[in-house]
């Protein structure tokens, strides 16, 4: 009950399918929560910590449905003259906030 896994419209002995992604620093990186009913989608599970371990290194996003080995997003935040030179494949700039690059 203390943390919420107990789904609010089922009998207390049915509780939810919490997951927790917690980095090394202590901070949780996700949280999914499925009714009991449901089960766990492991392929996600995996595609969200390859995009997170990608992502803590690396000056780029990932966008939905994004698998590992695809393009990625290069952050808003770096100018084109810093993602030359971080990017050495190159970028795409879709739009000044959109700019794809090649996954490093």
């Amino acid at each position: 009950m203390l943390y919420g896994m107990i789904h609010p419209n089922d009998a207390a002995t049915m509780t939810v399918r919490s997951v927790f992604i917690i980095a090394l620093d202590k901070k949780v990186k996700l949280m999914l929560t499925y009714p009991a009913s449901t089960g766990r989608n492991f392929e996600e599970l995996l595609r969200v910590i390859d995009s997170l371990q990608l992502t803590q290194y690396e000056s780029l996003a990932t966008p939905a449905n994004w698998k590992n080995g695809e393009d990625c997003v290069v952050l808003p935040s770096i100018s084109n003259d810093e993602a030359e030179q971080l990017f050495p494949k190159g970028f795409e700039e879709v739009k000044p906030y959109l700019r794809w690059t090649p996954q490093p």
